[in-house]
């Protein structure tokens, strides 16, 4: 469901919270990394499936989430037209959804704690070096910009589905007939043979008539354009440079430290074991609970909490350290958790306590004391952490200095450049829609290069944004149109061209004259030499022989087989030019035994799924056609 997170998310410590074996622990302890939550409540929503309806609020969370990648994919603006078929087909997938949710609570499918929790623990955006990473996870959810709340709601709705599919899917299996039909088509081999009639071959000796070279270079003179480009002097203004400059004295250090004392108070940390005795059904608590009471009195009987926690505890990640915590402060267990635990003397177990993970026995080891980091303890930090605020300030307030001077207008741009303290440049080839030199491609820039103030009016222009932390201010001080290429330039190409396509006609020719040889009856060795041309012996090949043109493949098997020892025969057009002369003469199914075993399991697996994957989106849109769904036209508005 996420795509996979690189490895730099998989070095980061997570001291925030402590997984106890439950997914709904991580994300309460997660409240405030979540995207926007809308709560407006706009009486309103976006699909009416039934009578169920699909919030505004979640279609365009949804829409929120996705947008992103969109306008990345279309070079920072999303074209209105398109704009409104993806979120067209945004809205039909959240309709999908919603029909089989209901479909499912009809058909009584639901997803446990457990499916769920195990859902999560496997999901491969959540590993580091092949296990379940508590960091990993959250780094992963905040860098698809999903809260862990809207991530479980989607995880069930997503093994709900699954399960519906499954169900559907289920009773789709190949017969034995139909297996062998399969293997039949796939391992068929047929017997051919084929010469290839190149251009090259074909085109002749002649040189090409300069009439001809002239009509087609006048016909075609768009294909000899070239891209409009521009020289562009331009002054950068990056982060680091303005950062470079700044300097932060001990006064300010010592007022930030008093303003902020609180933040440097690490506050009492404690190391705890503990053992979670899960509960499936409200109606199982009591029980479960009377289990956590027969575990203390061992404990309270002189029994290793240790080892109970090992053979007892169902949190999968501290079970097997004998149920051991990180060290952590209150803040990062949920309250009736943490409560017990800071109560604890050192040694002590508690009692059990009951949270909405289970019921657990908690074991306090060991207390760290809280305590105060002076000024020199933090005056690194801290100077990075004012130099770092006071660049992004410098920086914001030289863009907008430098917008107010271009709008007013710029006389002299070197001036201009000396004067805010930017990093002169110049580009000589700056070309549209691939930019250049330092300055890359960034569409932005592209498109103001280009504009006509830039161009016609040679005007000062700028800042663009280059990302965060730099910015441009240019002026184009050379514009150079696209113009057709001369023809001395381009004549060659024009030339290659005109004798590729008189040799492939003449193969052409030269091929259909040698099919009516062929069905006449001659040979067709006699054809081949005939025409200096050379062919393989006639030999059997698969489907995806790798020796054989895509084209002639395509033809041998796309055509009826052989019957009564005929040969069929046939004119190939292949992409690069020219043609081949087929002759298919045979074919044949290998028996089952020279086909690996596990390549028939493979491709059966593999059939089936695809079978049953379309009977499931049969089944789903035959779900959809049969509710009534009323679609707000205005829902992303």
């Amino acid at each position: 469901m996420l795509q996979k997170i690189g490895d730099k998310l998989q070095g980061s410590k997570w001291l925030s919270y402590v997984m106890l074996g439950a997914l709904a622990l991580v994300f309460a302890a997660w409240g405030a990394y979540g995207i926007v939550d809308f709560t407006s409540h706009l009486g309103n929503y976006a699909a009416k499936v039934g009578n169920e309806e699909i919030s505004l609020e979640r279609a365009k969370t949804e829409w929120q989430r996705m947008e992103p990648q969109y306008l990345n994919l279309f070079g920072g603006e999303i074209p209105a037209e398109q704009r409104a078929l993806l979120q067209g087909r945004l809205l039909d997938s959240l309709v999908r959804e919603e029909v089989v949710r209901q479909a499912a609570a009809k058909l009584g499918f639901a997803v446990t704690e457990a499916q769920l929790r195990q859902a999560y623990q496997s999901e491969q955006a959540f590993q580091s070096e092949g296990k379940f990473s508590p960091q990993a996870a959250m780094a992963a959810l905040a860098a698809a910009g999903m809260s862990p709340a809207a991530y479980e709601t989607a995880k069930r709705r997503e093994l709900v589905r699954d399960q519906v599919a499954m169900v559907v899917g289920i009773s789709e299996f190949l017969t034995p007939t139909e297996a062998a039909r399969l293997q039949a088509l796939e391992d068929e081999q047929r017997e051919l043979r084929f010469a290839l009639l190149t251009p090259q071959q074909f085109a002749g000796t002649a040189p090409v008539d300069a009439a001809a070279i002239d009509a087609w270079y006048k016909d075609r003179s768009a294909q000899y354009q070239t891209i409009e480009s521009a020289r562009v002097a331009y002054g950068e203004l990056t982060l680091a440079s303005v950062s470079a400059g700044i300097k932060i004295s001990d006064a300010q250090l010592s007022e930030r430290y008093e303003k902020n004392r609180d933040r440097f108070v690490e506050p009492e940390r404690r190391l705890a074991r503990h053992i979670l005795l899960t509960v499936d059904k409200p109606a199982d608590s009591d029980k479960v609970k009377a289990d956590a009471d027969a575990l203390l009195k061992q404990i309270q009987g002189g029994g290793d909490f240790a080892a109970l926690a090992k053979t007892n505890s169902k949190d999968p990640i501290s079970a097997a350290k004998g149920g051991e915590l990180d060290l952590s402060d209150r803040n990062a267990f949920v309250p009736e958790f943490s409560a017990a635990l800071f109560a604890l003397k050192q040694g002590e177990v508690s009692a059990p306590v009951k949270t909405q993970f289970g019921w657990h026995l908690i074991k306090l080891e060991t207390i760290q004391a809280g305590k105060s980091r002076g000024l020199d303890e933090v005056r690194g930090e801290l100077t990075e952490e004012m130099a770092r605020e006071l660049a992004g300030e410098r920086f914001g307030e030289r863009q907008e200095q430098l917008q107010q001077r271009i709008e007013r207008g710029v006389g002299n741009f070197d001036e201009l450049v000396k004067e805010f303290g930017l990093q002169p440049g110049d580009i000589a080839n700056f070309v549209r829609g691939a930019g250049g030199g330092a300055l890359g491609n960034d569409p932005k820039l592209n498109e103001a290069v280009f504009s006509a103030r830039a161009v016609k009016e040679q005007a000062v222009s700028g800042p663009v944004s280059l990302g965060d932390d730099r910015l441009v201010v240019f002026r184009v001080t050379e514009h150079r149109p696209p113009q057709t290429k001369p023809l001395t330039e381009v004549r060659d190409s024009i030339v290659a061209e005109l004798l590729r396509q008189r040799g492939s006609a003449a193969a052409k020719a030269a091929a259909d004259a040698a099919l009516k040889r062929l069905d006449a009856g001659e040979s067709l060795d006699k054809v081949l030499a005939d025409l200096k041309l050379k062919s393989d012996a006639a030999r059997y090949v698969g489907r995806t022989d790798p020796g054989v043109p895509v084209q002639v493949l395509s033809a041998a098997f796309g055509g009826a087989r052989p019957q009564d020892g005929k040969s069929l025969r046939s004119v190939i057009a292949l992409d690069e030019g020219g043609v081949a002369l087929l002759a298919v003469t045979a074919s044949r199914v290998p028996g089952p035994e020279t086909t690996d075993p596990r390549l028939r399991m493979q491709r059966m697996q593999r059939e089936q799924q695809r079978q049953a994957q379309l009977v499931s989106e049969a089944y789903i849109q035959s779900l959809v056609n049969a509710i009534k769904v009323e679609r707000n036209p205005k829902a992303f508005e």
